[in-house]
């Protein structure tokens, strides 16, 4: 695929993604406290504390991109991932980049799942020259798109976030089955 067509894909895939989300669901619990709040409207993201197990709060103070990722993964081995979800808000990069990441895991092994993370985290490293490895590249389907973001060092947290996200949301559902 030349440049100019990973170029265009990345901005159709991105900007799709990004308007029309896919494992978005509003569940961070909302801790406005009752006197002070006009009819409730204050809404506070849940915080590491109140995270339960197979949750986790991320957040890039660099452009303040935030997201709750939620697992639930199933009591059998190998591990499955049955139900993976997120709320938050951010810039279309890390918006889409949820989405996209819940399209490829979902349903996965957890095995599987990390080592998408793995080669989705080696695609950011990559400066926009692409994995090495063809199989691998294909094994991120329509993430590959984020090679394009690669090549700006201050927008690879956005494309990060939920993939950190959800690798610590998995190591805390695995912990609480221990």
């Amino acid at each position: 695929m030349s440049g100019d067509e990973l170029e265009q894909m990345y901005q159709q895939v991105i900007m799709e993604a990004a308007r029309d989300p896919h494992g978005k669901e509003r569940f961070a619990r909302d801790l406005t406290k009752e006197e002070g709040a006009s009819g409730g409207e204050a809404i506070v993201r849940a915080g590491h504390e109140y995270c339960t197990p197979g949750e986790s709060h991320q957040f890039n103070p660099t452009c303040g991109d935030e997201a709750t990722v939620h697992v639930e993964v199933s009591d059998t081995e190998p591990h499955t991932i049955e139900r993976l979800v997120w709320d938050g808000q951010g810039c279309s990069i890390s918006q889409a980049s949820l989405s996209i990441m819940v399209d490829l895991v979902d349903g996965k092994t957890v095995e599987e799942a990390m080592a998408l993370a793995v080669a989705f985290r080696k695609l950011m490293e990559s400066r926009g020259a692409g994995l090495d490895d063809e199989a691998l590249e294909e094994s991120l389907e329509d993430a590959v798109v984020f090679q394009g973001v690669s090549k700006y060092p201050m927008r690879i947290k956005c494309a990060l976030l939920g993939w950190e996200g959800m690798k610590d949301a998995v190591a805390k559902a695995l912990a609480a089955k221990a």
